[in-house]
């Protein structure tokens, strides 16, 4: 039965007609497992928290740093350097005292995979890669779990619900993982810090009403959303049986340095680590450097002399065959800040006519960690 307090912080959802005491009580008895404790994570698991959802679980490893905070509104400057999972559950036990909040300050991995579902009636994918999506969507369809999906890029969202009911899953969407190198992280590419916010919420919607079983759950049906219009778009997914021909876990690829290259890209673009940079800007007085990297994170640190063309304005002038200022018999080494977008540089230049090309693996967060006092700022 419902507590005097409990009683008291959910009173409107108890006089709320076609929720009531008898939807109360269902979320009570519900556990969650939320993967991920950033931009999606925080306004899911606050509304979560706030509705009452009896047992509520975060799995992250990640640690606060300053740049979250424009988007993971539940951390705070003082929280900076805290575990995410740690601070989270304590300020949100403030915000319900009548849960029981579970941290797992721990990657979802294979290994961990089994027991941590084992334990929760619904998942919500917080994360922010396609490596832990399809793990994350394998891990539910192996061991019978629905999941709330949600994803952001820029300025644009998307959400739905996964594996409900012999429904649609992730795999329907999109069968196969891509090469990780062909999509820019949000850490890369950039998101407007709001968005998280509203597609979190809807995470954090879906999970009450199919908990509660009140509504229309998303399953079967995707929903996109654009910030910058404020336009809503719906299709329908069907669900194919093969998505569901899942008998084990794989590896998943984690980064591009893991990712197969097909030949002709491994003949023109060449992975080079800090070392081999370094030995090459020594030995190769030719040697072109170019930084596609935001003019902001530019004037932060840069790898000096290098020529700088922010990605977006060199794929517009490879687009529209415009003249590049390097030249194609020489040695051109790319570099960003972890090696994503450098590569989609590099496919550029390679589309353009250029040859001798080298992508820098890990980005200037690599050279720093290597050669800080080779890291130079304007």
């Amino acid at each position: 039965m419902l507590s005097k307090g409990e009683i008291e912080q959910y009173r409107r959802h108890l006089n709320l007609q076609g929720f009531g005491e008898t939807a109360q009580q269902k979320l009570k008895k519900s556990s969650v497992l939320m993967i991920g404790a950033g931009g999606l994570g925080c306004p899911a698991l606050q509304y979560l928290t706030a509705a009452g959802v009896g047992i509520i679980g975060i799995v992250d490893d990640d640690l606060i740093d300053a740049s979250n905070l424009q988007r993971q509104v539940l951390f705070s400057h003082e929280d900076i350097g805290e575990p995410k999972v740690h601070i989270a559950c304590k300020k949100l036990s403030r915000l319900n005292p009548h849960i029981q909040l579970v941290a797992h300050q721990e990657r979802f991995s294979i290994k961990n995979a089994e027991a941590l579902l084992g334990s929760y009636d619904l998942i919500i994918d917080g994360t922010d890669n396609f490596s832990s999506r399809y793990l994350i969507n394998d891990a539910c369809v192996l061991f019978d779990r629905p999941f709330i999906h949600g994803s952001i890029n820029q300025f644009d969202g998307m959400v739905t619900v996964f594996n409900y009911l012999e429904g649609p899953t992730y795999r329907c969407l999109f069968p196969d993982c891509p090469d990780p190198s062909s999509v820019p992280t949000c850490a890369e590419a950039g998101v407007l810090g709001v968005l998280p916010g509203i597609i979190g919420c809807w995470q954090a919607l879906e999970a009450v009403k199919l908990l509660s079983g009140i509504g229309e759950v998303l399953s079967g049906t995707v929903l996109l959303y654009n910030a910058l219009s404020q336009k809503i778009n719906r299709f329908t997914l069907q669900a194919s049986p093969d998505c569901r021909n899942i008998s084990s876990l794989q590896s998943p690829i984690e980064s591009c340095s893991t990712a197969k290259a097909t030949p002709d890209q491994a003949e023109l673009i060449k992975e080079i680590s800090e070392t081999e940079l370094k030995e090459m800007m020594g030995l190769n007085p030719g040697l072109q450097l170019l930084d596609v990297r935001e003019e902001w994170e530019r004037s932060e640190l840069k790898i000096s002399p290098s020529t700088h063309l922010a990605l977006g304005e060199l794929i517009e002038m490879v687009s529209l065959a415009a003249p590049l200022s390097f030249d194609l018999e020489r040695d051109l080494v790319v570099y960003c800040k972890a090696g994503v977008r450098s590569r989609m540089a590099c496919q550029a230049l390679q589309n353009a006519g250029f040859s001798k090309l080298y992508n820098l693996a890990h980005g200037m967060d690599g050279w720093c960690q290597h050669y800080p006092e080779l890291s130079l700022s304007d």
